[in-house]
């Protein structure tokens, strides 16, 4: 069965990405969304120039965002990605193929991630298996804030497309930084909210166990310096969401 493609985009202050994204999906989908938290640079005025449709909305979360954002699509069939990301060219004929004899509810795929200008193939971050293909009427985004996850309904129903999600995911180092920030505010509160509990020795713990996953058994060390640094900021990351879950936990009991 062939069917009709919706590609859905969530952004804020995009303008580094969204145009390379747009461009790797023109000609592939049957319309573009993009459903934008207000952004203050040139991300609505590049989506314009490809035509999309363009619609504001309040940023509650990314799994909210992403699943109001899918609603708005005019087509069942929908491809989501993030503004950060793009399809090589094996990915695009694989999706082509899909829409041509669609036959499942969703389709997952590698997703490949350039850190500061390297792809990196160890550290965790590859294979990045990726459902984003899929019947937004088979299933739901889920998961823990900040890190969604497309849930279909029926999860012997997935396939697997060929080709690689191109993720640029940061620049610089810098960059980096500021979304661990981010990301640990956002996890801590996500984790707070589900009664996950923190303490010292997780605080301790965690972070040197997200290291030698990373590291070590995740074989980062094959990606050079930027897997050590991966690595470390990884635990980085699992540090500071534990040690602002042990802050909520003692406001909470004041």
């Amino acid at each position: 069965m062939q069917v009709k493609l919706s590609a859905v985009i969530i952004t804020y202050n995009e303008e580094k990405n969204i145009e390379r994204c747009l461009q790797s999906i023109y000609g592939v989908v049957d319309e573009i969304i993009v459903v934008d938290s207000f952004s203050t640079d040139d991300t609505e005025l590049i989506c314009k120039k490809f035509g999309v449709r363009f619609i504001q909305h309040e940023f509650v979360g990314h799994i909210e965002q992403k699943n109001w954002a899918k609603d708005q699509a005019a087509h069942d069939y929908v491809l989501s990605l993030d503004a950060d990301e793009a399809l090589d060219d094996e990915l695009k004929t694989s999706i082509q193929a899909a829409k041509d004899d669609w036959k499942l509810e969703a389709y997952k795929m590698n997703r490949l991630t350039n850190y500061c200008g390297q792809w990196i193939y160890h550290s965790g971050w590859y294979p990045d298996t990726k459902t984003r293909l899929f019947n937004r009427k088979k299933g739901v985004w889920g998961g823990i804030n900040p890190h969604d996850k497309f849930i279909p309904s029926r999860p012997e129903k997935i396939g697997f497309l060929n080709g690689k999600l191109l993720h640029y995911s940061f620049y610089t180092r810098e960059e980096h930084l500021q979304q661990i920030e981010k990301f640990s505010t956002i996890g801590s509160k996500a984790l707070f909210e589900k009664g996950v509990k923190s303490s010292i020795l997780k605080i301790f713990l965690k972070p040197i166990a997200r290291f030698i996953k990373a590291f070590f058994i995740h074989k980062g060390f094959l990606d050079g310096s930027a897997g050590f640094t991966i690595s470390r900021l990884s635990a980085y990351s699992n540090y500071l969401k534990y040690k602002k879950l042990k802050e909520l936990q003692k406001q909470a009991d004041k």
